[in-house]
């Protein structure tokens, strides 16, 4: 674990080995956010990585969504998101589960032209599957900025697991 401090005395290059993962396929954002160090806060560097993606153009926010993958789903992932993924038990569905998941990711794929996400740290697969079943009525617009705040959650969740505002003694 790093702390602030750290992380505002890193060169570009280190920058981006601890944070180019924080946002799924997307070392892009921490390469600008390395720009704009120092950091007062761990929620400060956040506030800061959440402004380059909402600055930047809808295919870049697109990109970002459609870099993540299907909730339940046996393919290759990143290390993130495997784990995020299988402390929400998605990695051991029965095999009835894993048929509606892949159901339910299908059918969102196909209405909304990306991953249904949802930051899964905390909750249960019961959750999850309402979420999935609950989000498909939303409208496209509506449903792509939830995608867009889920992520900007899970780069939370990502940010404090490897970043702390307290001194180390």
């Amino acid at each position: 674990m790093y702390t602030i401090s750290e992380i505002n005395h890193t060169t570009s290059q280190q920058f981006l080995e601890i944070a180019g993962g924080i946002f799924e396929q997307s070392p892009w954002i921490a390469n600008k956010a390395a720009e704009l160090k120092p950091f007062i806060s761990l929620y400060h560097l956040h506030q800061e990585m959440v402004k380059i993606v909402e600055n930047s153009t809808y295919e870049q926010k697109l990109a970002l969504i459609q870099a993540h993958p299907n909730l339940g789903e046996r393919a290759a992932m990143t290390t993130e998101s495997t784990q995020e993924q299988q402390g929400a038990r998605l990695q051991n569905l029965a095999p009835e589960e894993y048929k509606e998941i892949i159901s339910l990711n299908q059918e969102y794929m196909k209405k909304f032209g990306f991953p249904f996400i949802l930051a899964v740290r905390g909750k249960t697969k019961q959750q999850i599957f309402e979420a999935m079943k609950e989000r498909i009525h939303h409208s496209k617009e509506l449903e792509f900025n939830t995608a867009l705040s889920e992520i900007y959650q899970i780069a939370f969740f990502r940010l404090e697991e490897k970043i702390t505002d307290i001194p180390k003694m």
